[in-house]
């Protein structure tokens, strides 16, 4: 049995329009909504899916039984079918948009947690050493240094702790997520913030700060212990040993240990420093970015290729220097920080003045006050900059994969349209 249509049914007027007539007992007469001149337009319901029928602008689909006398349409040669709304050319060049735009992002993100991570490594490591009599301020004395930790103890000694941070970023987002959703503290801030909504945002940071804190703790060890007396641990050695940071279970610390609540304030500092500078930077530099591109494309006279390389790289620029202008405004705090949260963990690092023997950690800081002091005497002003150099490869790497993909992105542009 076929469905059949009612009689004097075309389209969107049976809206129930014959609703405000009742009839006899309340009946509701029928009523052909054809007859409506103003109703010509509508195409008929259900809606026509662009492609499925060759139906365009003003016709309607024909009664049961009868066969279609609507003509094909006819058009300009250029432009696109009505219901259609973009050629073929402008689909594929808006598939090559989002490509490029997921890749654009996935080599970013590539190259800030994978190919930075040596970096990284040795960066933590000349900061808790206070042994080290060359502080690496230079990217060519890491690069010597690196190349040394790489034939004596093979590459696994730059690449250690790495599945640790992304833990530690996904207990991060997590812990933030949880305590969002079960507490009226912002996620976000909107465009019309109050003092009162950015401390409740500040207050959240705060407490996952603190919740991800020993698990922070857990990965910096991963990061800077060294190769030659480390175990073969697992990938989820870092979340056992933060639990037992808490507890006061695993491996035996030594009395020097400094318990988590004396590490809150400067852990706590400097991630909302870092958030603050970051967020700062991101949306001064991402406002400048796209005031001059506005000022310098018109929008009649911008190119496609220039409109999606507009749409992302202020974006990752923004980032890029977000992320390094908050890492050199806080690279002494970060360093007290680590050495504050690696004393008393019974860890070996690798000696970054050699690179072929190993050091243990020795301090006796008893807090973060008496930490800068003693650096500031024993070390000098510039101890607190030990391995910035890394910071300096870290970021120079960073820039040249944005530039490379930027080339790429732009080569590929030029050859779809």
């Amino acid at each position: 049995m076929h469905p059949r249509r009612p009689d004097g049914f075309h389209g969107l007027g049976y809206r129930g329009g014959a609703r405000d007539e009742p009839g006899l007992g309340g009946a509701f007469p029928a009523r052909s909504f054809g007859e409506g001149a103003e109703l010509g337009h509508w195409v008929t319901t259900p809606p026509d899916i662009p492609g499925s029928r060759n139906l365009h602008w003003g016709d309607k689909s024909p009664p049961y039984g009868v066969p279609s006398t609507s003509t094909p349409y006819e058009g300009p040669a250029d432009e696109p079918f009505p219901g259609d709304g973009r050629s073929a050319q402008a689909q594929s060049s808006e598939q090559l948009n989002r490509f490029a735009g997921f890749g654009i992002g996935l080599a970013s993100l590539f190259t800030e947690n994978v190919l930075a991570h040596p970096c990284i490594v040795l960066r933590r490591q000349c900061q808790v050493n206070y042994h080290a009599r060359h502080y690496h301020l230079t990217p060519f004395t890491v690069i010597n240094i690196m190349y040394s930790f790489n034939k004596t103890q093979g590459p696994r000694a730059l690449w250690k702790g790495m599945g640790s941070t992304f833990i530690v970023q996904g207990v991060t987002l997590g812990a933030e997520g949880i305590i969002s959703e079960f507490t009226p503290l912002p996620r976000e801030v909107s465009h019309k913030w109050n003092p009162k909504q950015i401390g409740e945002h500040l207050l959240l940071k705060s407490l996952t700060y603190i919740v991800a804190m020993p698990f922070y703790s857990a990965s910096l060890i991963e990061t800077v212990q060294s190769e030659i007396i480390r175990d073969n641990a697992g990938i989820l050695e870092c979340i056992k040993e933060g639990i037992g940071r808490v507890i006061g279970l695993g491996v035996p610390h030594s009395k020097r240990l400094l318990p988590l609540l004396a590490l809150i304030f400067p852990t706590v500092l400097h991630g909302v420093l870092h958030y603050i500078i970051s967020s700062v930077i991101q949306k001064l530099v991402l406002f400048i970015l796209k005031r001059k591109t506005y000022n310098s494309h018109l929008p009649e006279s911008t190119s496609p290729m220039q409109s999606m390389l507009d749409a992302y790289f202020p974006e990752l620029i923004a980032n890029f220097a977000a992320s390094l202008c908050s890492d050199v405004i806080l690279y002494p705090l970060e360093t007290v920080l680590h050495r504050l949260h690696i004393q008393g963990t019974r860890t070996i690092i690798d000696n970054t003045d050699l690179g072929y023997e190993v050091l243990p950690i020795n301090t006796q800081y008893e807090g973060m006050r008496d930490c800068i002091n003693t650096i500031k005497q024993e070390e000098g002003v510039l101890g607190f900059y030990k391995g910035f150099g890394a910071v300096i490869i870290q970021y120079t790497l960073h820039a040249a994969v944005l530039q490379i993909t930027k080339i790429i992105y732009s080569t590929l542009l030029q050859n779809s349209i």
